[in-house]
């Protein structure tokens, strides 16, 4: 994806024609997920002009800090208007379900192949009757969410941190060709489904008087097009993490693997010390799985010279 934001002294700024291509996107979306609305997906009305028939509108709310995994936030409120004669309050309702089952945690392409996620993030205020037009309305909140541009490919590995090259690795063969594994954050052009890892705590503790464990917490994101599909997904890394308990990392060479490994000489693994899923989790933001991986690696011999003699006088003078 292309240039998406651009900078100011204030902070991030949502570039015009990525917002432009997006909302685009979007009332596309809208309507055929409601074909009620005969199309009728508009920005809000001018002053004076009044709303007609059932219809929905999209305006853009307030921006929010990027995430560091998610790419950049923008907050759109999507607006759907009923007739009180079809249903009112409770047409809307329907409409507002459809729209949450229809966009949450969903991904969606521009015109140009640039992707970005919607996630519903609740309902500002009650229902409500428009003084204008008489319409009954309601306003769902959405986060918007563009990743940016760079980031690791699917089912490459990344350079860097060799735990995050083996959990990458050792995922991909999980699951199969058709799934899409990322490190680190989501890239721009991200695909479906997919799971992403990210390092969320790393720790060094003293094991014994020869021997450090390092740990350190990931974070899976299972992200797919159907809540069943991901579940499952979800689940099944769980239990074969859990099963496995040890992942192979890249085979080092007998100088490195001397100096460092503790157990088979050219290959090391880190252990599944722990390993969870909540399944309520958002996919796309927070992740659902949590895994603790350990590793005992030799402490460093300090050099010092030796002690040839030592003399020692009873006697004090």
């Amino acid at each position: 994806m292309r240039a998406v934001f651009i900078f100011t002294a204030e902070g991030g700024e949502m570039n015009v024609s990525i917002s432009t291509r997006i909302k685009k996107t979007l009332k596309q979306k809208l309507a055929a997920l409601i074909p009620a609305w005969e199309g009728r997906v508009q920005d809000i009305p001018a002053s004076g002009e009044v709303l007609s028939g059932p219809c929905a509108v999209v305006a853009f709310a307030e921006e929010v800090p990027k995430s560091a995994w998610a790419g950049y936030r923008r907050i759109i409120k999507i607006s759907p208007y009923a007739r009180s004669e079809d249903g009112g309050a409770e047409l809307v309702e329907v409409w507002s379900a459809s729209l949450i089952a229809g966009l949450h945690q969903v991904r969606l392409e521009d015109e140009e192949g640039g992707a970005f996620t919607c996630l519903y993030l609740g309902s500002t205020d009650s229902d409500r009757a428009d003084v204008a037009s008489g319409l009954v309305t309601r306003s769902l909140r959405f986060g918007v969410y563009v990743p940016e541009p760079q980031g690791a490919a699917g089912n490459s590995p990344v350079m860097g941190d060799p735990w995050l090259v083996a959990l990458q690795l050792w995922t991909a063969n999980m699951l199969g060709s058709n799934w899409s594994v990322y490190a680190n954050s989501w890239p721009g052009g991200y695909r479906m489904p997919s799971v992403l890892w990210r390092l969320n705590r790393n720790s060094t503790e003293v094991a014994g008087t020869s021997a450090l464990e390092v740990r350190k917490q990931w974070i899976g994101h299972v992200l797919t097009d159907d809540t069943i599909l991901t579940d499952h997904a979800a689940s099944y890394l769980v239990k074969q993490l859990a099963l496995q308990s040890r992942i192979p990392m890249t085979p080092l060479d007998s100088e490195e693997a001397g100096a460092n490994a503790i157990g088979e000489s050219h290959t090391r693994y880190v252990t599944v010390d722990e390993v969870t899923a909540d399944l309520q989790a958002d996919a796309y933001l927070n992740g659902q799985i949590r895994l603790t991986l350990t590793q005992r690696i030799r402490r460093p011999v300090t050099s010092a010279p030796l002690m040839r003699e030592i003399h020692h006088n009873k006697g004090i003078e």
